[in-house]
């Protein structure tokens, strides 16, 4: 590259400018106008390394809901508790793990998973295995 420079090399210095792809054309050739891209503040954690967007407490709980049912190979039933936790979420969900006639043999079991603020899974395990005719002894 012309004078040693790099894009890392760039990024580092404070007076690199981001600018707009369409501001070249097809070949790379630099057009007669070169657009500033617009930026959002980098605020304390850098361009690379911004928080993702938190998403709703429904949102969430799809996401986990969905990882369980994934990760168990079981339908959950239900949400027991969803609870705020450092930035991220702690959500109880009820799963059936063997169904019996009549249903109140039924064994069932709480899984507590917590998950990012962006509804990743970053923990999961069963905490409790019970009857349900037994219900929370």
């Amino acid at each position: 590259m012309p004078g040693g420079r790099n894009a890392a090399d760039r990024r580092t210095d404070a007076s690199y400018e981001d600018y707009d792809e369409a501001a070249y054309d097809e070949q790379g050739d630099e057009k007669a106008e070169r657009r500033p891209r617009a930026r959002t503040p980098a605020g304390p954690l850098g361009d690379e390394q911004r928080r993702p967007e938190a998403l709703s407490p429904v949102t969430v709980t799809r996401a986990v809901l969905r990882d369980v049912a994934e990760l168990t190979g079981k339908q959950p039933s239900g949400i027991t508790a969803l609870e705020r936790d450092n930035g991220g979420w702690v959500v109880e969900v009820e799963v059936v793990e063997d169904r019996r006639i009549p249903s109140s043999g039924d064994i069932l079991s709480i899984y507590r998973a917590q998950a990012t603020a962006a509804g990743s899974l970053t923990a999961f395990r069963r905490i409790r295995r019970y009857q349900r005719g037994r219900g929370n002894d």
